[in-house]
């Protein structure tokens, strides 16, 4: 299925088109884009260029992985409807492998759609068609946040029995398990850890988790606080670490932080 975007321009002229890949000062971002439009796909790489972000693309998972293998990328935009296995499989597989930023197209609009991406680990989502300079804005501001964390924070956090290393974004069990965290579970988790034995609403925890305002869907910070809780062994039938305060929102009750 070919979806169109909005007011895409036509691919660039010889005259017009960046300078080779080999001059590494002019690409300050590397995107690889999952998507088996290669109409779109095409249009999308000229369009990128003009932003010193150097695009390659690529039809399906197999290829996807091929291309990581082979190259460095700083953030994936990765379609939703793939031949084989689809976005969500591969977002899933990501997050197991990286933490890589990751931007996900979708041609379908349901709201599930989106929680689930974003609970699989998805940093941003847009829908189909797209303005194409939104895309670019979407890449800068997830890229720029992703630069921020990092230098930003510390690198290792202690609480109880945990300690974060807040640039691989890895849990440390006390028994020297590693536990990978996704991007909004690292963000959500490091709210907690600044503001700890504080009462926060789940509209607070989701503008944090994401990194932006979106809609306020209950249910996607809700399973993102669960998947949090399993990671650190937190029995969610009685938490010790991320309690459930009815009504208002979530509480992070750890000691010893620093």
């Amino acid at each position: 299925m070919i979806a169109r975007m909005h007011n895409i321009p036509a691919p660039l002229n010889d005259d017009q088109k960046a300078p080779s890949t080999s001059d590494d000062k002019r690409w300050n971002t590397r995107a690889l884009i999952v998507d088996d439009d290669v109409p779109i796909r095409e249009l999308l790489i000229d369009y990128l260029a003009r932003f010193n972000i150097h695009a390659t693309g690529v039809t399906d998972g197999a290829a996807m992985r091929q291309a990581l293998q082979a190259e460095h990328f700083d953030v994936v935009v990765l379609d939703l409807m793939l031949p084989g296995e689809d976005g969500l499989s591969l977002c899933r597989w990501l997050r197991t492998e990286s933490d890589i930023p990751i931007l996900m197209l979708t041609a379908r609009c349901e709201p599930t759609d989106r929680i689930i991406g974003l609970e699989l680990g998805a940093d941003d989502y847009m829908a189909k068609p797209f303005e194409p300079r939104e895309l670019v804005a979407r890449i800068q501001t997830i890229l720029r946040r992703v630069r921020d964390d990092r230098s930003e924070q510390r690198a290792n956090i202690r609480f109880d029995n945990w300690r974060l290393n807040s640039v691989l974004r890895q849990l440390i069990s006390a028994d020297g398990l590693v536990v990978p965290l996704s991007n909004a579970e690292f963000r959500l988790l490091w709210v907690f850890i600044e503001r700890p034995r504080r009462v926060l609403s789940r509209e607070q925890l989701l503008d944090a988790a994401r990194g932006r305002s979106i809609e306020a869907f209950d249910r996607s910070i809700d399973l993102l606080v669960s998947r949090l809780r399993q990671k650190l062994g937190d029995d969610p039938k009685s938490p010790q670490l991320i309690k459930t305060v009815r009504g208002e929102g979530y509480l992070f009750d750890a000691r010893d932080i620093g």
